[in-house]
């Protein structure tokens, strides 16, 4: 199955937590961490399960950072 990949720069103290909450939505995604140095996560989403990882992603914002990485910053 092909999984859609997104970046994203979070506080580097919650990395674990993030990484612990997908689990806990088991299927949702798998993260991965890229560059512990520069907070870069990604996301491996299935496409039908964008909406819902997007959902998690959207909640999580609202705590700590946590936004999309741009192309020059990976």
């Amino acid at each position: 199955m092909k999984t859609i990949q997104k970046t994203y720069i979070v506080d580097r103290t919650k990395i674990g937590f993030v990484k612990f909450i997908f689990e806990a939505y088991e299927g949702i995604a798998v993260v991965s961490t890229v560059d512990a140095k520069k907070n870069l996560i990604m996301l491996s989403v299935a496409p039908d399960l964008m909406e819902e990882s997007d959902m998690v992603v959207n909640d999580l914002k609202k705590d700590f950072l946590f936004e999309e990485a741009q192309f020059d910053e990976v």
